[in-house]
């Protein structure tokens, strides 16, 4: 912000003016006032004793007077032991208001140059998306608009796990049990009609494994030789063949699974720019193994399979094709990678996966680096941890993972219920009633996932999320939707909120102050939330707007306000805070209502 920079310049001059200390005025670091204590920012003189020769409070108060006598942006200051806390002039707040409400692109960075892909979703084609899928289509989506904000360009990718021994158990299922059902003929939702074959291969699997562990097998054992298993496996060589049966089958399960996957990243409100299939890539994989092996960076093993040496790099050895030839996870990965580049050389690709892949990411970029990648530098795992449920809060169809379609449905069914015991909906329509309950809902759902650090693991309570008070997704969404009424009002009855409207005023309430502040802060928490890829530090960002903006409205009249200018001006401020929410909760991919 050039206000801190301003007054960390005046800093710099007052340390050499006083003590003959150079410091640079990059290098003085300001943090704001803490809220019991008077002052915008606070300057810490700790680090300044030896140098001085004299105590903390001592050279506070000396820079202190040396502030308010020559620079122009302080007002007064106050020293509580070695803090400095310093008042900004009314008149510096009311210059950067102004400059930012004439720039509507306030927030947003220069053009870098950068290109950044972010990879987020990547499901698997035998099962629906269930609610860590959600906590990483949020993630990913906002990461990427966050880096949009920053000026980079971004292609946002979803590789589908669409190949592998997981799809062919669903297909094998089935094969066995389906007699030629759709999802037309059940009326279920094609991603979900695939999942229960899934389960129902699993049942089935799990049985065969009891047994040979009744007759004697050790269970690790019984596991690879009971005979689904083995089906499955042969299923999957046969597809690798490109058997036509296996490959007829592998193709009409997987358009039900697509389906059902973009209605439900309609329902979710997230989009790609691009797909990218396993199926499509692992061929690529393998052409990486027999490159590495010529470049003798890989070796292969008595049995066939192809393995690299990540010893050096602190990591083991790993896998890279199997003894039969058939590919494992990182084995497309290699080739995903290639292909991603080739389409976008990126100086950067984030890959949004949980944190029980965090190996995985370290043996990917390793094994690049091997092969001399140039795009191996750009990888970076942003990693996140896992989402939990209270106990008996919500049971998912399967008993143990709660699906995606079924929680949105119930925070909307939350959302309504809370709606209509508040009273919020009156004079609205049934279709705009129910466009209402889906913005809360996805609010309530999205906000609570991304207000939480990507790396921590969280708890998700359906109930609290959609709480109209506290740090929430609705909180700060009702705040938009009063002003957007304050603002309507203040269209009917005429008055303007243009600059040259409220040009004498020179004295700004506390509460006026603080929601300026708030405001001016925002390119530097967007800048924040790039550098930490961590769209947390927008949600905090956006209920500190709402919170201040919520502190003005309860201690300021605006509408019974005498003073035209100052009425003029607490309107601007109104809809400045409008918009800062609505581009803030976008970075969130949430919508804020104009009423409730």
């Amino acid at each position: 912000m050039q206000l801190q920079y301003a007054i960390s310049q005046s800093i710099s001059q007052a340390l050499k003016a006083l003590f003959d200390i150079s410091v640079d005025a990059s290098q003085i670091a300001l943090q704001p006032t803490r809220k019991e204590f008077a002052g915008s920012f606070t300057f810490v003189t700790f680090p300044y004793t030896k140098q001085v020769g004299k105590n903390p409070e001592q050279i506070g108060q000396a820079l202190g007077e040396y502030l308010k006598e020559d620079a122009k942006e302080i007002r007064d200051f106050n020293v509580v032991k070695g803090f400095l806390n310093l008042e900004v002039e009314d008149a510096e707040w009311l210059a950067l208001f102004r400059d930012l409400m004439q720039n509507p692109d306030f927030g947003k960075a220069e053009a870098s140059g950068r290109n950044v892909m972010v990879e987020y979703s990547s499901p698997n084609t035998n099962k629906p998306l269930h609610l860590g899928h959600l906590r990483n289509n949020f993630l990913g989506y906002s990461v990427a608009e966050i880096m949009k904000a920053n000026g980079h360009n971004v292609m946002k990718v979803n590789l589908v796990n669409d190949r592998g021994i997981h799809i062919c158990k669903s297909m094998l299922a089935y094969g066995k049990q389906g007699n030629g059902e759709t999802p037309e003929s059940s009326g279920i939702k094609g991603d979900h009609l695939v999942g229960k074959y899934y389960v129902l291969f699993d049942k089935a699997y799990k049985e065969q494994v009891d047994e040979l562990v009744a007759q004697g097998m050790e269970k690790e054992e019984a596991k690879k030789k009971a005979p689904l298993m083995l089906e499955a496996q042969d299923m999957l060589l046969k597809w690798e063949q490109g058997d036509e049966h296996v490959v007829n089958l592998w193709k009409m399960m997987n358009s039900w699974v697509y389906a059902g996957f973009d209605q439900t990243y309609r329902n979710i409100g997230v989009d790609f720019d691009k797909f990218y299939y396993e199926s499509e890539t692992y061929t690529l994989g393998k052409e990486r193994v027999e490159e590495g092996l010529q470049k003798e960076v890989f070796f292969k093993k008595d049995n066939g399979s192809v393995w690299v040496d990540l010893t050096d790099e602190g990591l083991d050895e790993k896998l890279l094709l199997r003894a039969d030839g058939t590919s494992v996870y990182i084995t497309q990965d290699l080739g995903t990678a290639e292909l991603k580049y080739n389409d976008f050389p990126y100086d950067q690709s984030v890959y949004v996966v949980a944190d029980e892949q965090n190996y995985h990411f370290q043996v990917l970029k390793a094994t690049l680096k091997k092969l001399g990648k140039p795009y191996a530098e750009g990888i970076y795992h942003l990693s996140y941890g896992m989402v939990d449920l209270p106990s008996g809060k919500m049971k998912s169809r399967e008993g143990t993972v709660v699906d995606a379609d079924e929680l949105v449905q119930e925070m909307i069914d939350t959302a309504r219920q809370q709606t209509e015991e508040l009273g919020k909906i009156e004079g609205f329509t049934p279709e705009q009633a129910k466009e209402l309950y889906h913005t809360l809902a996805l609010g309530a759902l999205k906000y609570f996932l991304l207000k939480v650090d990507p790396k921590k693991r969280m708890l998700f309570n359906p109930q609290e999320s959609i709480d109209f008070r506290g740090n929430t997704g609705p909180f700060v969404q009702y705040t938009h939707a009063r002003i957007s009424a304050i603002l309507r009002k203040a269209g009917e009855l005429g008055i303007g909120v243009d600059v040259a409207s409220f040009d004498s005023i020179v004295k700004l309430h506390d509460a006026e102050q603080e929601v300026i502040m708030q405001l001016v802060n925002y390119p530097a928490v967007v800048k924040e939330a790039g550098n930490l890829y961590a769209p947390s530090v927008i949600a905090n960002y956006a209920y500190e707007l709402a919170k201040a903006y919520n502190r003005f409205y309860q201690e300021i009249s605006i509408f019974n306000e005498t003073d035209e200018q100052a009425r003029s001006f607490r309107i601007a401020l109104s809809a400045m805070v409008a918009r800062q929410i609505r581009q803030s909760m976008a970075l969130l991919g949430i919508e804020v209502p104009e009423r409730m």
